[in-house]
């Protein structure tokens, strides 16, 4: 019955599109005119650069410039440059996903309680059903800063074009297609045996584009117990030309990595200075983990400015993480480490159509297009000594299916000073987990979900420097499919209906924004630590405030920053009160740059984070926050080789990346609740060179 329901619901996403696509064709049908130009569409939003300003709140975007002036000595450095009020920090030191915090919601991994959906050249990088963690981001350890092109920020679930995860909002990476040299290598030596090397190879070719790359590195960390995490990735990509109108593409990213972690220790430990706060209770923690995605992606332009574009992807990947929380809490022998297993096949394809449109002075783009997504998964859970399995505790086979559809348009009347939009989507998935320990665990289930779209924005004088925004969208976020087997007729999806509104401003070389949220969640999903699953568990609600500016002190001087300040966060209907707790209230970031003078580029950023409650009903047990500096320089020392330096955490401030309260034991003591942590890295410094030949 729910495999009919399932293939009843992609019927009607087929069909939807079917009259999406009718639907642009009539429009084709009544808006052109031969003696009509082809109307020009504004772009919808600016681009947002470190000297560049806000244009509103919905969305940001990062160009080329943040990445290639920076010399990046850990991967997750990335989402430091993005800012955009999302904190972000190690769980165990280097190798791991990263833990994500935004609007007062701690989004684990990246795809639990709302979930910040990353994709890279349209692929999604949140892994559902993850062996470690829903919505796990580790695919992103295979990407190269380097080749990052631009990034589009979009603040919350306001676009239809995207569904799971992306309920406090989504950040969409696109790389390069080509290098502007032919040859571009950078040389990288630093702190704690770090050593980084990137090769690219971009030559010139008729009537298309073409680039490889090899990106390799190291670092031992800081810790007592080294690091050794090692990184290898390899990038490729060919886009053919096939008309003036007409392109395909191309793509191959793969990589590998592996490491060892000291995980998270207690701090009461680090307090009474019988652990150094970079040793380890369990040495034997770590990782390793191995991605490849080939991508295939088309795309055809018509002379009526309308453009269709098609994609799809297949990729492999395995992952195995070797841990240990609570130390000696379980098996005051043996000790509690256990090993984390996903081995999955992904299958994916998108279809977009965009249409510009104008009639009777108002002029619009219609977007509409369907997505698929399929993911075949083994996960399983093994208790451990050493890195020897020793018995099973979970393992399963799971499928996750989804496929969507949907429509949006946005108008722009009154000369451009009014702009509406609204769009919706339909997202349906098929959960089936065959559990191959208690085969009585196995179970499938059907679940949907539409998700309206709209924004506005006025503009009450072209004179006047300011600009009225209001946005409201609803995001979803999809379930463990492990959680079906203990709740079987359990909720499947949670909703975040996001509302914001806000204003902008344009005054000279100021600019800024600023904006009031108001988050409603569905449910909040919570960790199963029996059989590592997660269910949910709410609903709650957030609010708060944002502001971001830029000023440009000179024609080579900028100053930019913004903050995220979150007034409350609770889980509706208790009695008394409980609060959301493992995110932290106050995000900001600032950045002084310094752009191209006489040879010279750099900047100084500053992240910060509020401590914050890590029990939501004890206030008193709290984390504590942090402010840190990066200083980035760079020299043109002559037309193809650069010098860069980098200075992380320059004034070496003592802080924790991530932290969490829970129990454990430690040989010779009772089981205790307290605050475990990982550190952060202390100052660090990195030098590099950068060559490039050949220039285009």
């Amino acid at each position: 019955m729910e495999a009919r329901r399932f293939r009843i619901t992609i019927m009607r996403i087929v069909l939807l599109l079917v009259i999406l696509l009718f639907s642009a064709l009539l429009c084709r049908a009544q808006t052109s005119a031969p003696a009509e130009p082809n109307p020009v569409i504004p772009p919808l939003y600016q681009r947002i650069v470190i000297t560049a300003a806000p244009v509103e709140p919905r969305m940001e975007r990062r160009n080329e410039e943040v990445f290639r002036q920076t010399l990046f000595s850990r991967d997750d450095q990335i989402f430091h440059l993005l800012a955009a009020g999302i904190d972000a920090g190690q769980h165990e030191g280097g190798g791991k996903s990263i833990e994500v915090r935004r609007f007062g919601f701690n989004l684990d991994h990246g795809g639990v309680n709302g979930g910040l959906k990353v994709l890279v050249d349209n692929v999604q990088q949140n892994q559902t059903t993850q062996g470690h963690g829903q919505g796990y981001l580790g695919a992103l350890k295979t990407l190269s800063p380097e080749l990052v092109s631009e990034v589009d920020i979009i603040n919350g679930p306001f676009s239809a074009e995207y569904g799971d995860f992306s309920g406090l909002g989504v950040v969409h990476i696109r790389l390069r297609e080509d290098l502007p040299d032919e040859w571009t290598a950078r040389l990288q030596a630093g702190s704690f045996n770090m050593l980084r090397g990137f090769l690219a190879f971009s030559p010139r070719i008729a009537g298309g584009s073409v680039f490889a790359a090899y990106e390799g590195s190291r670092t031992d960390g800081p810790f007592v117990e080294p690091l050794g995490y090692r990184r290898d990735n390899l990038t490729a990509g060919f886009t053919r030309r096939l008309s003036g109108m007409r392109s395909l593409g191309l793509r191959f990213n793969g990589g590998g990595n592996r490491f060892r972690s000291s995980g998270q220790i207690p701090l009461d430990e680090v307090a009474a200075g019988r652990l150094s706060r970079f040793g380890a209770i369990d040495p034997t923690g770590g990782g390793r983990g191995f991605a490849g995605t080939l991508g295939l992606y088309f795309r055809q332009e018509a002379e009526s400015g309308a453009v269709w574009r098609a994609d799809g992807f297949v990729s492999r990947s395995l992952l195995d993480l070797y841990s240990n929380f609570t130390f000696f809490l379980n098996n005051p022998e043996t000790g509690d480490a256990f090993q984390q297993h996903d081995s999955r096949l992904q299958q994916g394809a998108n279809l977009q159509y965009l249409r510009p449109q104008k009639w009777s002075g108002v002029t619009g783009l219609l977007a509409a297009g369907g997505n698929f997504h399929a993911n075949q998964i083994e996960v399983a859970l093994y208790p451990r000594l050493g890195r020897t399995p020793t018995d099973v505790s979970t393992r399963a086979h799971a499928r996750v299916t989804n496929g969507a559809g949907y429509i949006q348009d946005t108008l722009s009347l009154l000369a451009g000073r009014l702009q509406l939009g609204a769009g919706l989507r339909y997202d349906a998935f098929r959960f089936y987990v065959e559990d191959r320990v208690d085969p009585a665990r196995t179970a499938g289930r059907y679940a949907g979900r539409l998700q309206p779209k709209a924004h506005f924005a006025f503009t009450p004088s072209h004179r006047l420097p300011v600009t009225l925004h209001a946005n409201y969208g609803r995001g979803i976020s999809s379930i463990d499919a492990r959680g079906l087997a203990g709740s079987p007729r359990g909720t499947l999806l949670a909703a975040t209906d996001f509302f914001q509104a806000g204003a902008s401003h344009q005054i000279r070389r100021l600019s800024l924004t600023t904006d009031l949220f108001w988050i409603d969640r569905s449910n909040e999903l919570v960790y199963i630590a029996d059989d590592g699953s997660l269910e949910f568990f709410g609903p709650s609600r957030a609010y708060g405030f944002e502001a971001k500016g830029s000023l440009a002190l000179t024609r080579r001087l900028s100053l930019n920053g913004g903050l995220t300040k979150v007034g409350n966060a609770f889980y509706r209907g208790t009695r008394p009160r409980v609060y959301v707790d493992r995110a932290p209230h106050f995000v900001a970031h600032a950045g002084l740059t310094l752009s191209a003078w006489r040879g010279w580029s750099g900047s100084v950023r500053m992240r910060a984070v509020s401590g914050y409650r890590l029990d939501g009903e004890d206030a008193g047990i709290r984390a504590a926050g942090h402010t840190v500096f990066d200083l980035s320089v760079s020299r043109a020392i002559r037309r193809g080789l650069d010098l860069n330096l980098a200075l992380d955490n320059f004034t070496s401030r003592s802080y924790y990346e991530t932290q969490n309260y829970f129990i454990s034991r430690l040989p010779g003591q009772l089981p205790m609740a307290r605050i475990h942590g990982t550190p952060g890295f202390p100052f660090t410094v990195m030098a590099g060179l950068t060559l490039r030949f050949r220039g285009k």
